[in-house]
């Protein structure tokens, strides 16, 4: 039997005295749970959309643009779990939870076998300023638990917009008219593209990605995203 180095002991106290707790109760976390507990985690209220082709989260894009796929992980909203954990995530620097989030969507999706035929994922970028201001772009650290080589240089958000969240549907895609620009576009020829997101409201937001990435040769774009709202 090996001796605890004293990193581990010393880990083991501060957990001891220290505990990490549930992002959704507040209790503590034992040994192999992580961001939520095992009652908290089969609370999120997961959509299962990916055993579905015809799923609400494809046909929020149906018709707007060509794309092969389209799911996303939990029904998002006002007071739930999920908004709980993704306004952590964006407003209060606890990147664990997009970790955790994205690791629980790439599971989903790696057991269908959904992911098998993607080349490269593709998160909605931020603004130079936001991501200054926030730090982080959570979208990114979502995208980087997909298990496939994530590209955060061939798609830019050149235009600061205007926060979405009182906006219709025109104005949210007047207001994402222009705002971002693809650059190294020949890396992307004949590539399956996975763009992924936070949360899908109208989908305005990808619509103005996935028609800029359109403009490299012979590529194919699917959606994924951790959250749908749902009113």
């Amino acid at each position: 039997m090996s001796v605890p180095s004293f990193k581990e002991l010393r880990n083991g106290l501060v957990h001891l005295f220290y505990p990490d707790l549930c992002e959704g109760c507040s209790k503590p976390l034992i040994n192999g749970e992580y961001v939520l507990c095992i009652g908290c985690a089969t609370l999120l209220p997961e959509t299962r959309y990916h055993y579905s082709e015809n799923n609400e989260t494809a046909m929020r894009f149906a018709g707007r643009f060509p794309f092969v796929k389209a799911t996303s992980l939990a029904y998002f909203t006002d007071d739930g779990l999920l908004q709980h954990l993704m306004h952590g995530l964006k407003y209060r620097g606890q990147k664990e939870n997009g970790k955790y989030l994205g690791a629980r969507l790439a599971a989903s999706l790696k057991k269908d076998g959904w992911l098998n035929d993607i080349d490269v994922v593709i998160p909605v970028p931020l603004h130079s300023s936001r991501l200054h201001e926030r730090g982080y772009n959570q979208s990114a650290i979502i995208a980087s638990t997909m298990g496939k080589k994530v590209d955060v240089v061939s798609l830019f958000r050149v235009k600061k917009t205007e926060s979405q969240t009182t906006k219709t549907r025109a104005e949210r895609a007047d207001n994402m008219m222009g705002a971002f620009l693809l650059t190294h576009s020949t890396s992307l020829n004949g590539k399956h593209i996975l763009i992924v997101d936070d949360v899908l409201t109208t989908g305005a937001t990808i619509e103005a990605c996935a028609n800029v990435l359109l403009s490299a040769q012979n590529v194919k774009i699917s959606i994924a995203t951790i959250g749908i709202a749902i009113s």
